[in-house]
């Protein structure tokens, strides 16, 4: 039969008295339950900080605060995941794109000629921009344009969102209204006297 042997090393048990023939264990080696109980609290520890990071990581995504024990409608969003559904849910994805795009109608034209020409607005229907210019050689020169004008803004904004672009021109200065006459006459409605 075949004994294991032993390590060499002081003796550990009831045999490895202390000093003058006390029964005090040496205090090297824990027993059995005390590295049961270092154990138990460290894996208590490492499933603390998994669960404290879970919890984490589903705040986060929720936005942090709930209304009761589940997620629901009513829950708290933070400012821009709830500009963004209300955006989705209403229909205004267009419209707003159209806007940051107006937004940085300088960049998109060049200074030049976002100096003389600005955005009015966007018909959705249309799918059409309608721009004003300050003069009409401002205008003719962006009918001209208006073809790569309506490229770019489909490369920024997803193709077939801006149809056709809209020039208006300067606006007339206000006449008077009513019949014409020749300066100096009088018409109906004039007293005599």
């Amino acid at each position: 039969m075949n004994v294991p042997e032993q390590p060499a090393g002081p003796p550990v048990g009831p045999s490895a008295a202390g000093p003058a023939g006390s029964s005090v264990p040496s205090p090297a080696a824990p027993s059995g339950v005390d590295l049961a109980r270092v154990a138990l609290r460290a894996a208590r520890e490492q499933a603390r900080a998994r669960g404290e990071e879970v919890v984490r990581r589903r705040q986060a995504r929720r936005g942090g605060l709930r209304s009761g024990a589940r997620a629901d409608g009513r829950d708290p969003l933070p400012l821009g995941v709830a500009v963004n559904r209300l955006i989705t849910e209403r229909g205004w994805e267009t419209p707003a794109a159209v806007g940051g795009v107006m937004g940085r109608w300088p960049q998109l034209v060049g200074p030049g000629v976002a100096q003389h020409c600005r955005p009015l607005g966007y018909d959705q229907q249309e799918r059409a921009l309608t721009v004003a210019c300050d003069s009409t050689a401002w205008a003719t020169q962006l009918r001209l344009l208006a073809p790569q004008l309506v490229a770019r803004l489909n490369q920024d904004l997803g193709q077939g969102t801006v149809r056709l672009i809209k020039v208006r021109g300067p606006a007339a200065p206000p006449g008077p209204r009513g019949r014409l006459r020749a300066p100096g006459s009088r018409g109906p409605g004039d007293t005599y006297g």
